[in-house]
C-alpha cells in the first residue's frame, strides 16, 4: 500500500470513530468507514496488479531485445545496404527477408531463449502422401532447428504416415484425419476451414506461432525465426518480376475474392503463410467466412483459397514477407541471380498423376 493510500485509511478511520450525538449519525459514521476501507483495498489491489503487469510486459520486451554483445560484432552500416539489387521493406515498413538481409547468429539468440513452439500444418490427402517423408526429413534439417516444432498432418490416410522419420528433441508429430474429398480443389476449398478449427480446438494450447505448408515441397536450406512474425506471407516465385496488373487475382466481381486491377501489393503464394495463433486464426476464419459465401452463390474462385488468401493480404498487410527464397519452384531452374538461397521449393511432378479426381 502506498504512503497516500495508508494517510486516506487514517483520515477515513478518524473520521469512523469521532464521536456522534446519535445512533443514525454513528451508522452513518460506520457506512462511511466501511465505505472508505473497500475503495482503499481496491485501489492497493489495482496498484498491486497494475505493478505486476508492468513489470511482466517490461520482462518481456528485454527478452526479445536483449542479446549476447559478442555476437554484435559486425556493425550495420546506414549508408552500406546490405541488399540494393531487391525489395527489403514494404511500403509499409514491413521487412522482406532475403539472404544477406539478416544475421543468423543473432536472430538465433533472441529467440532461442523464449522457449517457442511452432505449430506447423500439413496436409497429405491422397496420393499426396508420398511426399511426406521427404518433407518431414527436409525440415528436420532445416526447419526452425532449435525450436520445439509441432507437426499437425491432416490426411485421409493415417496409415501411410511415415512412422520411422526421426524427430529432433522437442518435436512432435501428431495425426488430424480428415474425410477423402471428391476433387483435389475441394481439399483447398476446406484446408481454412480445417485448419481455423485445429487452432480452436487444441493448437492453441500448446503453440505460440503457427506456419501452414504445402506437403508436395522440400527443404533445402534454413528456415528459421527469422521468419517469425505476427502475420507472414510468402511473395510468389513466378509473379514477383510482373506488374499488379498481371497478377492471377479472382477478377469476377461475383466472388468475394475479387481484387480490381488497379489494386494489389504483392501476389502471395498460399503453400506457406503464418504467424502468430490469434492472427492466422482471424485469416482463416476470415477467408472459410468468404469461401461459403462463394458457394452459396455457386461461386469458386480461380486459385480457391489462395485467392481468398491474397484478398486478405491485401486489405490486412502482412507483418513480415517472405522472399521467394522461402517458397521457390523447381520448375523455375536455379539461375535467377537475386535468388541467392534456395530455402523451400515446390517439387517437380506430375500434377495430373497426382491429383485424383481432376
Amino acid at each position: 500500500m502506498t504512503s497516500v493510500q495508508m494517510v486516506m485509511v487514517r483520515r477515513f478511520l478518524v473520521f469512523g470513530n469521532c464521536c456522534c450525538t446519535t445512533a443514525s449519525e454513528r451508522m452513518r459514521g460506520r457506512e462511511h468507514f466501511q465505505f472508505s476501507l473497500v475503495l482503499a483495498g481496491g485501489m492497493t489491489i489495482c496498484w498491486l496488479v497494475f505493478s505486476y503487469c508492468a513489470s511482466v510486459s517490461l520482462t518481456q520486451v528485454n527478452r526479445q531485445v536483449v542479446l549476447n554483445h559478442r555476437l554484435q560484432r559486425k556493425q550495420a552500416k546506414l549508408m552500406e545496404p546490405v541488399r540494393t539489387d531487391v525489395l527489403t521493406v514494404t511500403p509499409w515498413l514491413a521487412p522482406i527477408v532475403w539472404e544477406g538481409t539478416f544475421d543468423p547468429q543473432v536472430i538465433d539468440e533472441a529467440f532461442m531463449s523464449q522457449n517457442l513452439t511452432i505449430a506447423t500444418t500439413v496436409f497429405a490427402v491422397g496420393r499426396y502422401t508420398r511426399f511426406l517423408r521427404d518433407f518431414l526429413e527436409s525440415a528436420e534439417k532445416h526447419f526452425m532447428v532449435g525450436l520445439d516444432v509441432h507437426y499437425y498432418v491432416f490426411t485421409d490416410l493415417p496409415g501411410d504416415v511415415p512412422n520411422n522419420v526421426t524427430l529432433g528433441v522437442g518435436r512432435l508429430l501428431s495425426i488430424v484425419r480428415v474425410p477423402k474429398f471428391d476433387r483435389w480443389q475441394e481439399i483447398s476449398l476446406r484446408r481454412m476451414e480445417l485448419i481455423q478449427t485445429a487452432i480452436k480446438d487444441h493448437i492453441h494450447r500448446g503453440a505460440n506461432y503457427i506456419f501452414c505448408l504445402d506437403v508436395d515441397m522440400r527443404f533445402h536450406g534454413r528456415v528459421g525465426p527469422e521468419a517469425l512474425g505476427r502475420l507472414v506471407a510468402a511473395i510468389h516465385p513466378w509473379f514477383y518480376m510482373y506488374p499488379r496488373s498481371q497478377f492471377p487475382y479472382e477478377r469476377r466481381t461475383v466472388s468475394t475474392a475479387y481484387i480490381p486491377m488497379d489494386q494489389g501489393d504483392f501476389y502471395y503464394q498460399a503453400n506457406i503463410f503464418g504467424g502468430a495463433l490469434e492472427d492466422v486464426h482471424r485469416l482463416t476464419k476470415t477467408c472459410r467466412e468468404h469461401l461459403e459465401v462463394d458457394k452459396s452463390v455457386g461461386v469458386e474462385a480461380v486459385w480457391q483459397e489462395e485467392s481468398h488468401l491474397n484478398w486478405y493480404l491485401l486489405r490486412n498487410k502482412p507483418t513480415k514477407l517472405l522472399s521467394p527464397e522461402y517458397v521457390w519452384d523447381d520448375a523455375k531452374g536455379q539461375d535467377a541471380k537475386e535468388i541467392k538461397l534456395v530455402r523451400f521449393s515446390s517439387v517437380i511432378k506430375n500434377k495430373a498423376e497426382v491429383r485424383e479426381n481432376l
